[in-house]
């Protein structure tokens, strides 16, 4: 099992040194779910992807304008394959790996809308994740024209007035849509952003080792990123790896100028020398 989760993570290290133009999405989210699910083949796993693409090709036709093709991949992808958001238990961490989303047929907003971009990209559209706040969209652009999808609920065509009901839903009208709300993210942006949202499942279900081996992955995307250098320093406390934790919240107290959380981070440290100094 453990050899296992050190060739996830050896895979995910490999796969972040890969440029941006070639970084392979659907690659990065399956080694996501590799250390979980250490035995999953990914290659079995990918050829799910194509299969689903094959079957779009289908219902597609001869006919390659945005519209039919976004047509064929709703088709395929949620009416035959029965893919849709998961509203029953939306923290299960499964809705957030890719394998468990093609099995289950059920997902989050992200997990389904990668989904949704890479079975696209398989038949030739180029689809982009939009970091939305609270709910992850996809953006097709073309000839100046861009339409907004929701893959989470069934491949909606999302206006600006339905981008604004699910402002309005999640901050009760105090947030008003912003065109930087509605940008491309890079593909690894997307990875980084999945594995945020896997962060939070686990502090919700005080699994702290698992929310380590995310902060874990998410510090080889983004290195020295302040705010997981502390976290990655509380969940080492929380897993009694005392030295560890004393030396990253000192770090983080190093590198960010006046945090707000630092009078809360010092007393931490306090406690930590004296503990670290005790094991000594």
């Amino acid at each position: 099992m453990i050899q296992g989760i050190l060739r996830a993570r050896q895979a995910f290290a490999e796969l972040v040194t890969l440029d941006e133009a070639v970084f392979p999405l659907d690659r990065a989210a399956l080694t996501i779910a590799l250390e979980e699910y250490p035995w999953i083949d990914v290659e079995e796993q990918l050829r799910r992807l194509d299969t689903l693409a094959a079957r779009a090709e289908v219902f597609a036709g001869q006919s390659r304008s945005c519209d039919n093709l976004l047509a064929a991949l709703n088709q395929a992808l949620f009416v035959q394959e029965g893919l849709r958001g998961n509203t029953e238990d939306y923290y299960d961490p499964r809705n957030s790996f890719i394998n468990e989303v093609l099995d289950r047929k059920v997902g989050i907003p992200i997990s389904i809308s990668a989904i949704y971009i890479e079975v696209g990209r398989r038949i030739g559209m180029k689809l982009e994740g939009v970091g939305f706040p609270g709910h992850f969209l996809v953006k097709h652009s073309e000839a100046n024209q861009e339409t907004l999808i929701d893959p989470y609920n069934g491949g909606r065509i999302m206006t600006m007035m339905h981008c604004q009901e699910l402002l309005d839903r999640i901050y009760g009208g105090s947030v008003t849509v912003q065109p930087a709300f509605l940008q491309g993210m890079d593909k690894k942006a997307i990875v980084t952003r999945m594995l945020f949202n896997l962060k939070g499942i686990y502090y919700q279900r005080d699994e702290h080792q698992k929310a380590l081996s995310v902060v874990e992955r998410i510090l080889v995307l983004n290195p020295g990123l302040p705010s997981e250098i502390r976290d990655r320093g509380l969940l080492y406390m929380q897993t009694s790896l005392f030295a560890k934790a004393l030396a990253d919240l000192e770090s983080y107290l190093g590198a960010t100028s006046a945090p707000e959380d630092s009078a809360n981070i010092e007393n931490h440290i306090r406690i930590l020398r004296r503990v670290v100094a005790a094991e000594h």
